[in-house]
């Protein structure tokens, strides 16, 4: 398994580094540090880490808003560091979409349990948001498929088991799935030959 590849943007230099040094002795694979948010924002978008760790107040972008833009895309697990604790911006940094948040000074017995837990739950977000996406496809294609069979028997007076099976048969025959077989009898290209 290869270590998860983590984007640290931390505007304080001793904290970054520091930070950076505590999750290479972790075994995490550091493929860039910045100071400022809007670095951290191309950074993510061009190197796709699995991680990006976010200070709030950074020159450039905020953090909050850097985190809002990852999570758009779903290109990365966000943690929020830092020295802020207020429930405010805690809850500003839950509604931008961040994962974990971690009040500094923090200790290395609380980092990787964060970020650990940040990368689980980004692995659902996308999980789940790939299952739904599935689901809304094959919904479509259900709907597809219903109205060719529709089209069928009005057109060509198929009872419906014949119609469906008309659509499966030359969907196997041809390679290719019931939905673009449904899309060609739509289309009128694709008609039963008569009997």
């Amino acid at each position: 398994m290869t270590a998860p590849r983590v984007l640290v943007a931390e505007d304080e230099a001793i904290i970054r580094l520091d930070l950076v040094e505590t999750l290479r002795e972790e075994g995490y694979d550091v493929i860039a540090d910045v100071g400022r948010g809007d670095d951290a924002l191309r950074l993510v978008h061009d190197l796709l880490p699995d991680l990006a760790i976010l200070d709030v107040r950074m020159p450039g972008l905020d953090g909050i808003e850097v985190a809002r833009e990852i999570v758009e895309t779903k290109a990365a697990a966000v943690l929020i560091l830092t020295a802020f604790g207020q429930r405010e911006l805690v809850e500003r940094a839950a509604e931008a979409g961040a994962l974990a948040y971690l009040v500094k000074p923090w200790q290395r017995s609380d980092l990787v349990p964060a970020i650990e837990m940040a990368l689980a739950r980004h692995r659902d977000v996308v999980a789940l948001t790939q299952q739904n996406e599935k689901l809304s496809e094959q919904l479509e294609a259900r709907k597809v498929i219903d109205r060719a069979k529709g089209a069928l028997m009005d057109k060509h007076g198929l009872p419906e088991a014949q119609a469906f099976r008309f659509i499966q048969t030359s969907a196997m025959g041809k390679r290719t799935s019931m939905r673009d077989i449904a899309d060609q009898v739509l289309a009128g290209t694709l008609t039963p030959d008569p009997a």
